[in-house]
């Protein structure tokens, strides 16, 4: 269900109410159904979601904590700002803690991390043939299956800790990502770069493998701040 859609409680076994009215209102934030710097009433959210303020509430916090969302005491709470400051402090965080976790799972990964990896890789490339060339709008479907690939390449990677922090951060990216995927003039063909990082980690090859994970979270970097740019410049 989106923010748009009528209130509808939707069961979900084993998740309290807090955490679904987390989960969904940050799925919608990630995706885009709220603008960047637009408010986010709490009673205009029950009114979307169904859920009271209470959970609505811990969910806004919670997402302020991850930076989605900022906070102000009297103005309330806001989308976080599209920003090419944010995104390359975002990059950086990136580049620190999902590197050395490539690497980790590369060296510690067995045969099971392997094979489930092989099967996520095979589920990415069915749906980026899908999606053709040129510029294209990010749907929930290829957005889930990328998310389990890069989650795969570090799934080997034996601290928890780290891992949910690689997690939160590549889904901080993803609203980023969605930005750029709107905004994009020219085609922007991932495939190719995702093919090559899989072969350099199933053959494990530690320094190509991080060196083409590098490279591609920095090319989000690239294709959001040339989208800014060119915003800036239309809107002259």
């Amino acid at each position: 269900m989106h923010a748009s859609d009528p209130p509808e409680l939707i069961a979900q076994p084993g998740l309290t109410l807090s955490e679904q009215a987390f989960q969904r209102l940050r799925g919608d934030v990630i995706c885009g159904a709220y603008a960047p710097g637009v408010k986010l009433k709490v009673d205009e959210l029950q009114a979307a979601y169904g859920y009271s303020s209470s959970p609505l509430r811990e969910a806004l916090n919670r997402l302020s904590q991850e930076g989605m969302v900022k906070s102000d005491e009297r103005r309330g709470f806001r989308v976080a700002q599209i920003s090419s400051e944010d995104l390359a402090d975002l990059t950086h965080m990136r580049l620190v803690v999902e590197v050395p976790a490539l690497r980790l799972s590369i060296e510690r990964g067995g045969d099971a991390w392997e094979a489930t990896l092989v099967a996520a890789g095979h589920r990415l490339e069915r749906a980026e043939a899908q999606l053709g060339e040129g510029p294209l709008l990010l749907d929930e479907a290829w957005s889930q299956v990328h998310r389990g690939f890069h989650m795969s390449l570090l799934a080997g990677c034996p601290s928890k800790r780290h891992l949910a922090l690689c997690a939160s951060l590549f889904d901080q990216a993803e609203r980023y990502r969605r930005f750029s995927a709107r905004h994009r003039v020219g085609s922007r063909r991932k495939n190719r770069e995702h093919r090559r990082l899989l072969e350099a980690v199933l053959k494990r090859d530690a320094d190509t493998a991080c060196a083409l994970l590098a490279e591609h979270t920095k090319s989000t970097q690239r294709s959001v701040d040339a989208a800014l740019t060119r915003m800036r410049a239309t809107s002259r």
